[in-house]
C-alpha cells in the first residue's frame, strides 16, 4: 500500500484558521463529499465517534482522525494543513497543523491498520513535516506526502 493509492491529489487542502476540532471534523467531511462522494454528514458523525474514544493527535503537531464507514469500498485519505495549529488534545499537549484523516469501510479490518501504519510512520519523520509545514500549495503538499511513499511503504 501506498499514500498515492489512498490520497486524492484533491483531497489535500491549506487552510488558513480552523477555530475547533469540531470545525475541522467539518472541513474534512465536506473534502470527503467532494473529492469521494461520501455523506458529509455520515463523515461528520463517524469521525466525531472515533474521537471521543480518545484523542486522535499523536504529538509532534499531527493529527490521525480515521473512522469506519458503511458503503465505502476502500481505504481513502484526506490531508489538512493548518497555517494556524489547532487544540487537538495530542498526547503530547501540542496543538496540530497536519491532519492526515482516513476512512475504511466498515469491514476493513487489515486493510484499515495498514493504512494507519502507513500513514504514522510517514509523517513520524521529522523532514518530511518540515517540507509540510514548509508549503501551503495543495499540489506541493499531495508530491511532498506522494514523493515519500518510496521509503516509507509498509
Amino acid at each position: 500500500m501506498q499514500l498515492s493509492e489512498i490520497l486524492k491529489p484533491g483531497a489535500v487542502r491549506s487552510l488558513a484558521q480552523v477555530t475547533s476540532k469540531k470545525r475541522l471534523f467539518q472541513e474534512l467531511a465536506e473534502l470527503a463529499q467532494s473529492e469521494y462522494g461520501l455523506n458529509a454528514s455520515e463523515v461528520l458523525d463517524a469521525l466525531q465517534e472515533r474521537e471521543s474514544l480518545g484523542p486522535t493527535g499523536v504529538g509532534q503537531g499531527v493529527a490521525l482522525p480515521h473512522a469506519r464507514l458503511h458503503g465505502l469500498d476502500k481505504v481513502v485519505g484526506l490531508f489538512i494543513r493548518l497555517e494556524k495549529p489547532l487544540d487537538f488534545d495530542a498526547v503530547d499537549r501540542q496543538p496540530v497543523d497536519l491532519i492526515f484523516a482516513l476512512l475504511a469501510p466498515e469491514t476493513s479490518g487489515v486493510d484499515h491498520l495498514k493504512a494507519l501504519a502507513l500513514v504514522s510512520r510517514t509523517l513520524r519523520d521529522a523532514d518530511l513535516r518540515g517540507k509540510l509545514r514548509a508549503n501551503d500549495d495543495p499540489v506541493a503538499l499531495h508530491a511532498v506526502l506522494s514523493a515519500a511513499q518510496g521509503i516509507k511503504a509498509a
